[in-house]
């Protein structure tokens, strides 16, 4: 039974959603495992445009199944939104979508403490939230007492605990009252109450044990798909920490969050821009801020989806990426936005760091490390041709062959997938094109393919 999982290598933005549609159609269902509507994925099909973010990409293809599990935090509103705005586009979603019980809820207190706690817990220096709640609801789970799951919202205590867990964040936020302006009023109990009552009887279609129903599909022999949020760098336990988002967002996060066991999961594809961006605070140490960088975020078109912040730009960093690929046990890669260096005259890849006067290829634990690494670059020559209409690996330049080889070498994993554009027609399958099959570089994970 196949098993696919696409992870994103980088600091989240590489195009998975993309990827994750293609690939769909060879697949039964579409599992999203981790993360909340922090994180967006844009999909282009016929010359639509599609922005989702909590509901899996494959909500767009018939006969597929769309599963958001216990793993993920649920905005009920943003989810709803998501929902009808399918609907109103002709794209069925009642029969397609399940919600798993066991998804912790954002509510208002979330959002109130997101917006107050990032500065101030983090030593004056903005963490990077969206604003949304994601990590205040993460910070509840772990803390079990505050929290409430989806399938408590039909429970007839669901009132009192809503009570008992204003009551508790009220006086918390009123701590903050005297700290200055943007202080949120106090939570309406009875009101939140009346809201989410209303969320749930419009999300009760949804609402499945999806942890059953996923073992029963793996031992069914039915072909998943597991679709991941932000990108690798941005793990909660192994990303650029405290600069990183409230999950396991690497290939780590895959089982916890779905609930599947990881012996169900043969192929992993690992998803790296042909560049670096970021968004938010934190290292980012090829960053150009100058011309170059102006050119990757233009022709990029590199605004968040979710925040529209402008992404900071820079060069591939293959000491960051060689070192996800290997966390998340990535197979193959798949490299996106292609199209995008076309027109600069020289590109640079990032071999290693240079740290305290040490040349380093290994991706250093701490930050403190990390913002003091130099890159090390490795320079190639660039390409003037446009890209967006090559559909053959073959027909690429020979500049653009070198770029995919050296970036193969450096991480250690052969490129199977090359994006030239947003459509899905502008993907290049690499193995098909060149009649080649690529070699796992692990063999024993291969078992069963």
């Amino acid at each position: 039974m196949p098993g696919t999982c696409v992870i994103g290598l980088q600091w989240g933005d590489e195009a998975k959603g993309k990827l994750v549609d293609i690939l769909t159609g060879e697949h039964d269902f579409v599992v999203r495992y981790q993360g909340g509507a922090n994180a967006g994925h844009t999909v282009v099909s016929g010359g639509e445009t599609w922005k989702l973010s909590l509901i899996p990409s494959g909500i767009l293809r018939d006969g597929v199944q769309c599963v958001v599990t216990g793993g993920v935090v649920l905005d009920p509103a943003s989810a709803i939104g998501e929902i009808d705005m399918l609907a109103s586009r002709g794209v069925t979603v009642t029969g397609k979508l399940q919600l798993s019980d066991r998804i912790h809820v954002v509510f208002p207190w979330h959002v109130a403490e997101d917006r107050l706690l990032d500065a101030s817990l983090s030593g004056g220096g903005a963490i990077g939230t969206t604003g949304r709640g994601i990590g205040p609801c993460y910070r509840d789970k772990v803390g079990r007492s505050l929290a409430i799951r989806l399938g408590d919202l039909y429970r007839e205590d669901l009132r009192q605990r809503i009570d008992h867990i204003v009551d508790f964040k009220n006086r918390l936020l009123s701590s903050w009252r005297p700290a200055g302006d943007g202080v949120p009023e106090l939570l309406d109990s009875a009101a939140i109450h009346r809201q989410y009552l209303a969320y749930a009887e419009r999300l009760r279609p949804f609402v499945v044990d999806t942890t059953a129903v996923l073992l029963d599909a793996v031992e069914a022999g039915r072909r998943l798909l597991f679709e991941g949020a932000q990108g690798a760098l941005l793990d909660i336990d192994h990303g650029t920490f405290p600069f990183v988002t409230s999950s396991n967002s690497s290939g780590v996060g895959v089982a916890a969050g779905s609930g599947v066991p990881g012996r169900w999961i043969n192929r992993v594809i690992g998803v790296v821009k042909a560049y670096s961006t970021r968004v938010g605070g934190g290292p980012l140490p090829t960053e150009q801020d100058n011309a170059v960088g102006m050119h990757l975020r233009e022709r990029g078109h590199e605004y968040g989806t979710v925040t529209m912040r402008p992404r900071r730009c820079g060069w591939f960093d293959a000491v960051a990426a060689r070192y996800t690929a290997r966390l998340s046990g990535v197979d193959e890669l798949a490299v996106m936005l292609l199209d995008v260096l076309g027109g600069l005259d020289e590109l640079r890849i990032c071999s290693a760091y240079e740290i305290d006067g040490r040349r380093v290829t290994q991706f250093p634990s701490q930050i403190a490390d990390l913002e003091q690494a130099v890159p090390v670059y490795e320079t190639l020559p660039g390409w003037g041709d446009d890209l967006t209409g090559v559909r053959r690996y073959s027909d690429l330049p020979a500049a653009a062959h070198n770029y995919l080889a050296a970036i193969s070498d450096l991480l250690g994993r052969p490129v199977s997938i090359v994006s030239v554009g947003p459509d899905r027609e502008q993907t290049i399958f690499c193995d098909r094109a060149q009649g080649t099959t690529w070699q796992r570089p692990h063999p024993s994970t291969a078992a069963g393919t």
